[in-house]
């Protein structure tokens, strides 16, 4: 095999102290020696380090077979074309000076020249494409590169989003093989720790703050709590969506607060004081006497704060019963009806 190489780095087979048509287990078996003999753990001199990083790396390329294919075309590592018609020697002088007998074999001749010209010049092609193409991997796989972005979702209460509060979040993110340093590899085997990936997985749980006022949608950016970055590359970070439940009695528009409030009968009728929470805490409403079912009130100044301006709490009172009444409110509740001359009824029918 003719070897052309025009890579100025390391030669990974001339590390390994291999041939580059050199079989699998031959690379293997290279490794394993130079490993014995260079290994951190074994070989003390301050040199060790780092030529057993060079033959890791050089291994985990080569012992790969995707891998070392692009490995030999990036750095111009392939057969040659071979003109098959001057491939074997003549069998004598007399062959070898033999002229062609007609025009047809001149021609054929003629023809064989020419492909084999234009071989060498895809050959040459080849040849400068590979090396533009290794030089843009070299740059591309050797500079920092960000970690993954990791998107979650958190869901709070309306109480959250008057309050603010702090969430616990349970994140998977990956982080670099602490056994193999991201080589994959270790003393010639796949990395136990990792099974080759390079990269483990680990669940870590970070602490949310929930900012008062949040809306439903909004995102929460985490900075450097995401994937771990490459070759001294930034973490990526943790984008949260925060979403509002919905089935409460709360909802909000833009900067107001609608509430919808449930309140006793004799709430509505005496016009009691009901409390209500809120941004700054909990407010006081008074009810007139006579509060309605789907009464509305507007309190000023209560609703979400943001930039510099303030919304509204609108609550809705709603009148709700006790399930389970006893017999003395029973007994209340029967002299009420005969006390009572109103009928709630007397719009109520079709057409009206």
């Amino acid at each position: 095999m003719i070897v052309m190489v025009f890579n100025n780095t390391k030669n990974y087979y001339e590390i390994l102290g291999v041939e580059t048509d050199v079989q699998t287990s031959e690379i293997k078996s290279a490794y394993r020696k130079l490993a014995r003999k260079y290994h951190p753990d074994i070989n003390k001199s301050s040199e060790a380090v780092i030529i057993f990083k060079e033959i890791t790396i050089a291994y985990e390329t080569l012992s790969n077979e995707a891998e070392r294919k692009k490995y030999d075309i990036i750095n111009g590592i392939f057969k040659p074309f071979t003109d098959v018609h001057n491939s074997e020697e003549p069998k004598n002088e007399e062959a070898k000076n033999e002229e062609p007998k007609n025009e047809e074999a001149k021609k054929s001749q003629k023809t064989s020249k020419a492909e084999c010209k234009n071989k060498k010049q895809v050959n040459i092609l080849k040849y400068w494409f590979a090396k533009f193409k290794k030089n843009k991997l070299e740059n591309d796989f050797n500079k920092p590169q960000k970690g993954e972005n990791i998107t979650t979702d958190v869901v709070i209460t309306p109480d959250e989003v008057m309050t603010g509060s702090k969430r616990i979040v349970n994140i998977r993110t990956t982080k670099t093989c602490p056994k193999c340093n991201g080589h994959r590899f270790t003393n010639g085997d796949k990395c136990s720790r990792c099974q080759g990936k390079g990269t483990v997985t680990e669940t870590k749980r970070i602490t949310v703050t929930i900012p008062k006022g949040v809306k439903h949608g909004a995102k929460l950016r985490l900075r450097g709590e995401g994937a771990s970055g490459k070759n001294g590359g930034p973490n990526g970070d943790v984008m949260i969506t925060v979403k509002i439940e919905t089935k409460t009695q709360v909802h909000f528009d833009k900067l107001n607060i609608y509430y919808n409030v449930p309140v006793t009968p004799f709430e509505a009728a005496l016009g009691e004081e009901i409390s209500i929470p809120a941004f700054d805490g909990v407010i006081k409403l008074k009810l007139p006497k006579n509060t309605c079912s789907g009464q509305k009130f507007r309190i000023a100044k209560q609703g979400i704060k943001k930039n510099g301006k303030i919304g509204d709490l609108i609550v809705t009172v709603s009148i709700e019963f006790s399930h389970d009444l006893s017999e003395d409110e029973i007994r209340l509740y029967e002299q009420l009806k005969n006390l009572s001359k109103d009928n709630v009824r007397k719009n109520f029918g079709y057409g009206s």
